[in-house]
């Protein structure tokens, strides 16, 4: 049976990488943006469905983006990391 422990695990990262991560995130919230701008001028009803399912696909990897990094703590600053 499984347990929710592994929801609770906290991960520790470099600043260097959640920098990346957040970047990533914001990529992702625009393009979703975008994405659902551009349904107001498609046609086809399939377009229309399959530009409806990138933009939850983009916004639920965003959403799973988020709750690493509030899980994770980031680490302090080493020589790596500059």
């Amino acid at each position: 049976m499984k347990t929710d422990c592994a929801a609770q695990e906290t991960y520790e990262i470099s600043p260097r990488f959640r920098k990346l991560i957040e970047e990533r995130i914001e990529r992702l919230e625009q393009d979703a943006a975008r994405d659902e701008a551009d349904v107001a001028r498609l046609d086809d009803i399939e377009h229309i469905r399959r530009q409806l399912r990138l933009v939850a696909v983009e916004r639920a990897e965003a959403l799973r983006m988020r709750l690493f990094l509030d899980r994770s703590r980031t680490r302090e600053r080493t020589l790596f990391d500059r």
